[in-house]
Parts: structure tokens; sequence; C-alpha cells
């Protein structure tokens, strides 16, 4: 299968979203004048212009997209071309009320937004499909073409009747028989047995808790027809142009898709990433999704969306201070990146994204978020033959499941304030901060390529997941694992015991009270640190190697921390700085290192290849001990142990 390799060829791409539908056609040659200008050699057309490529039901407008495509070649800028299908032209609702999507409530979402589709509906199925099938004849073979975009940030939920016929076939397929769904979703309880399919919804809206399994399965079915509508433009697409590569947008650590299961569909794994400028830890939310997206793609992956300068949906959207978006870009690209992109090219004289940035702003060539554009486009030219295909090698895994996310989030749950996100972000930053080099993983992949495995939380793990974790362990990995892990199998059903009795004797847990999570705000004192969100109240077996009891209260002397051997088992969430210690402990006893030892605590530093990125997310200068003489690529000239870093400075180092 092709890849993102046959795109880069040896470069890094930058440029973004084109909209020129939206300005008068004048306004193209000067688009292409400051893209030059700029080193853009990639533009993603097409995205939301369904409307204007079919106009009315069945016709077809190509001309103006067959002159920007020529336009584009003529100027050796490549085009990622969309299929327009995230949002129906308004006839299409207004003619087939079945396209448009039902919430829970029963309330049909309209058009004048967009997203306005049912993942189900064979008519929008139909008139999708013949839509990427004319671009796809019209324009396979045109030299400008590069990449296909399916859609766009897929995030459709449906509830009306033929999503809930889907459904029903969905769950027939997945269990076969009556009796054996009525096991699953444990229907005994509250009078809930089904006799018949037909008797089967989704999970409208209830007087009271929805039975969460039910639930459960309608995140994976909404998940899986989101897919089955991506891989049916993707197999269009691909058999007009089998040597053209194909991916669809994920929006970052977003709950509607098991991304694990999209990227095997994906020749390239894309991402949107927004973290919020005045967020002191947005630089660690970005590390976050750029580690996840890097793992999901084994490889290089194209950042398709990010923000020159503020967006438009925060309640307050800041602009991002100056060179903050270059920091940001060359982080991401630090993090395995081979395209660093933006929504979109030049900023919107109309409509709902007015306010949201383009790498052209309202001020124009001569405003500072053009030109600092310029300047990151001449240094990702630089970089591009030095950096483009290299990989990244970690020696950690942070395992992460939409299904574990999916069930732990019903209305039931013991705790609102243990969110899912929220550990898991815990988790990494207590990592980046400490220059540890992570992946991410499922928590069935091979793990046998990492020294340590951490698994912040995993409310619902499988018997092969399990089984997967001891195998790693008792061949020599070491596991460190969060609260509330392994409590349920992947039907939602509690494990005896609170947690599976396999990983209760790997830890060394000789039995799991009572969980007793935290108020907002409320900590528990622990031997050394405060724990956060959540305690527990475990009992050790006799002889357990190592661990750090609670202090007081309720939980006094019990074990807060636990190890037997080569797994941890943390029954809080301690505060950040003791976590990144603990951890930083045992990455050390497991033989991995920091990427760089001594750095100031705004600095980040990562590896690519052979190429040292050292990043100062700080507002101050810094100088930064690199020992050895190193080439800094951006600069062209030679740094002998140390390195010096202005505000929001990057540095890129080759032996």
């Amino acid at each position: 299968m092709p890849d993102l390799g046959d795109v880069t060829r040896d470069r890094l791409l930058f440029g973004g979203d084109y909209n020129p539908e939206q300005w008068p056609e004048e306004t193209w040659p000067d688009d292409v004048r400051l893209m030059k200008a700029a080193g853009v050699n990639s533009v993603t057309l097409g995205v939301f212009s369904w409307s204007q490529l079919e106009p009315a039901p069945g016709q077809r407008d190509f001309g103006w997209l067959d002159r920007l495509m020529d336009l584009m070649h003529d100027n050796g800028i490549g085009v990622v071309l969309a299929t327009p299908t995230a949002s129906p032209p308004p006839w299409l609702g207004r003619l087939h009320p079945d396209t448009l999507p039902r919430d829970a409530d029963g309330r049909v979402e309209l058009w004048g937004g967009r997203q306005h589709f049912s993942h189900s509906s064979s008519t929008y199925r139909r008139h999708a499909a013949a839509i990427t099938e004319d671009l796809a004849a019209r324009y396979g073979s045109h030299p400008a073409l590069t990449l296909w975009h399916i859609n766009n940030e897929y995030c459709t939920f449906d509830y009306g009747d033929e999503a809930a016929d889907r459904f029903r076939n969905w769950l027939k397929a997945r269990y076969g028989t009556l009796d054996a769904l009525n096991t699953a979703w444990g229907t005994a309880f509250w009078s809930q047995r089904y006799d018949t399919w037909a008797g089967i919804l989704p999970p409208r809206h209830a007087h009271y808790m929805k039975n969460p399994t039910q639930v459960l399965d309608f995140r994976r079915f909404t998940s899986d027809m989101l897919l089955e509508c991506y891989v049916a433009e993707r197999d269009i697409v691909r058999r007009h142009t089998p040597h053209i590569p194909v991916t669809s947008n994920f929006m970052p650590l977003w709950i509607g898709q098991d991304a694990w299961r999209w990227a095997e569909e994906e020749d390239v794994v894309s991402v949107d990433l927004y973290p919020d400028p005045r967020d002191p830890l947005g630089a660690q939310s970005g590390a976050l999704v750029q580690d996840m997206t890097r793992s999901q793609a084994r490889g290089p992956w194209m950042l398709m969306e990010q923000a020159a300068g503020p967006v438009n949906w925060r309640g307050v959207n800041h602009p991002k201070p100056r060179g903050l978006n270059r920091l940001w870009s060359l982080q991401a690209v630090a993090r395995g990146a081979d395209a660093v992109c933006y929504f979109q090219w030049r900023q919107s004289r109309q409509g709902a994204e007015k306010f949201h940035s383009g790498m052209v702003s309202h001020a124009g060539e001569r405003g500072r978020t053009y030109q600092e554009v310029k300047r990151l486009g001449a240094e990702l030219a630089k970089l591009g033959p030095h950096v483009a295909g290299s990989h990244s090698d970690a020696d950690i895994a942070v395992l992460h499941d939409w299904h574990a996310w999916w069930a732990g989030v019903q209305d039931g749950r013991l705790s609102t304030e243990a969110d899912y996100p929220a550990v898991l972000r815990a988790w990494h930053r207590a990592l980046w901060e400490a220059h540890l080099a992570t992946d991410f993983a499922h928590p069935e992949h091979d793990l046998t390529g990492y020294n340590l495995v951490i698994v912040p939380q995993l409310y619902v793990l499988t018997d092969a997941a399990i089984e997967n974790l001891l195998s790693y362990v008792h061949q020599g990995g070491t596991l460190v694992c969060g609260f509330l892990t392994g409590v349920a199998d992947e039907d939602d059903r509690v494990r005896p015991g609170g947690m599976d009795a396999r990983l209760r004797e790997l830890f060394g847990i000789g039995t799991l009270h009572e969980w007793w999570p935290l108020d907002a705000g409320e900590s528990v004192a622990c031997d050394g640190f405060d724990g956060t969100l959540w305690s527990e109240e475990i009992e050790a077996e006799p002889g357990v190697g190592e661990t750090i009891p609670y202090k007081g209260g309720e939980l006094d002397g019990l074990p807060a921390v636990l190890r037997k051997d080569r797994a941890w088992y943390v029954s809080t969430l301690p505060e950040p700085d003791a976590l990144r210690e603990l951890l930083t402990r045992i990455a050390a006893d497991a033989r991995v290192r920091p990427v760089l030892d001594g750095l100031p605590v705004t600095v980040e530093a990562v590896r690519r290849g052979d190429l040292l990125f050292v990043l100062n997310h700080g507002r101050e200068p810094v100088t930064v001990p690199v020992p050895g003489a190193h080439h800094d690529l951006l600069t062209d000239t030679t740094v002998h142990d140390e390195v010096r870093l202005d505000r929001y400075g990057v540095a890129v180092l080759k032996p």
C-alpha cells in the first residue's frame, strides 16, 4: 500500500486547508504568490465543497476545481483532495430527511452547520459514494493529486430509526442470539430482558440510568458505522488510484472513534491539534496527542490541522504569542510529523469560522502571522531532507483503549471526578516532565520491545489483554498500573473481587475491600506525598516486596502503592511531582534513561532518528547542556557542549 513517504519524498509537507471558493477567482493568483513565498508545497482542497460541486441533485460543476488543480500543479504545489461528504448540501436534507441524524432525545439535526448526516442512512451513503466516484474518476490521473482526504473529523452520533435497524444488525453479528445478548447486557437487572430483536433500540432518552453495556455497545457501533462510511469512500478512490495514499483526520483523543482500529484502515494517519495558548500544560497536551498519533501510525504521521493564531470556539480565544506557532510546529516534527498543516490558508471573511485564524490572517501578508508562517516554511524546507521518513524509538509504552474509556463513563460510576482523559494526561505529564520518551499502545499489542509499560487506568480489560500483561511481566518487563484497572470484562461485568484475580496476584493484592473516591479538591496523605482523585482499601499479600502506605484517616497503614517483583500498583493519583519522581525511579530501575540529563524545567528534548530536538517552552532564554559537538540545522552553526535558546526557541542538532 502507498504511504506518507510516497508523498513527502525526503521533504516535509507544509500548507493547509485552502478554501478558494470563498473568494473571488481574482484572489487565487495572489494566494499562489504568497504560498510560494512561504514555502507551501501542499494544500487541501474540497473539504466542504459539496454544494459547489453538486449545486443541485445530480448536477456537477467541476470547472472551478479543474482550474484550481491546474493552478496548483503549474506552481509546484501538491493537492490533498478531499471528498466533501462531511457537509452535505441543504438540498440533500430537504429532499431526503432520512439523511439527517437524530439525537438521543429524538430531535432532528438540520442543515445550516456541518456534519449533518446520518452515518447509517443508505440515502446519504449512496449520494456520498456518487460524488466520491465522480471526483476520483475526474482527478485520479491529475498530476497535482498527492493524497486523498476522506470526509473530515468524523464525529456524528445518530439515534434515528435507520440507525436503530443497523444497530440491531450489528448486535446480531456480535452476539448471534438474543440469549447471548441478554447475558452480555445483564438484562436480568431492572427487567430489561429482550424477547425479540425488534425490541432493541439505541440508548435514547430514558427515565433513569441507561443500561451501561447497551451504551457501551452503541459507542462501539457508532465508531464502526463511521468507519464503514470512511471505508466505502476510501475503496472508491483506491479503485481509481491504487498508488495514491488515503487518510481521514482524527480529532485528538476524541471519544467517538476507536482510533486504533481506524488507523489500521488508513494509509496515512493524520490528526487535528489545537492546544490552548494560555494553557500552562499546552505543550504537554500537544506532546500526548503527537505520541499517540505516531504510535497509531507506527511511524511518520500528518498534522492535518492546527491554528496559526486564535481559534473561534473557546469561551475566550487567545492568539498565539510570537514564536509559539513555530515552537509547537517543530515539536510535532520532533515527535514524528512529516506534514505540518493548518486550518486554514486564508482567514475567512464570512461564516462561522471568520474569527478562526489562517496562515494569512485578516492583517494580510504584512501581518505577524504570515511573516511567522514564512519563517517556519523556510525552516521546514531545511529540515526535510534530514528528518522526513525517520522514526523515533521509545522504551516506554502507555496503554490506552477506547473501549475502557467508553465503559468507564457510564452514568452509575463511582466518581465523575476521576475523568479518564485527565488521568491519562496526568501520567503522560509525569513521563513528559521526566524527559522519558513514550509511545502509546493498545493493551493487546505486542509489548516485548518496551522496558516499561504504564497503565494509567483501564477499567475494562479483556482476558487477552490481561494475559498479555502477565506474559510481559513474566518475560522480564516492568509494569506500573494505576487505580480502577481490570475491574470489568468487555461486557462491563465486574470481575470477582473487584479486580481480575490474575492481576491481584501479579501486584500482590490479597483483597480489594473498597474503593474510596475523593471529592474535588480533596487529597489523601501517603508516606511522602499526597494522593488525589482516588484511594482504595487494599490488603496486601504477605511478603509483598515494597509498599508506600496511606497516613491517617480510614486507610491509615494500608498500601497506597505496592510492588511485587516488577509489577507496581498505584491506588491513588499522586500529586504531579510525586508521580514524576516515582516513575523516574521505576524507569531507572528498568534501564530507561531521560533523553538528556540536567535540562532546565522549561526545556523538552526529543530524539528523532539521529537528530536531537531541543525546545524551550518558556518565555525566558535558557542555556541547555548538550555534551559534545553538534551542528544546528536551523542556524547552520556548530555548538559545543551547550546551546542557547531564546524564548520559545528550538535547536535541531545533528551529531
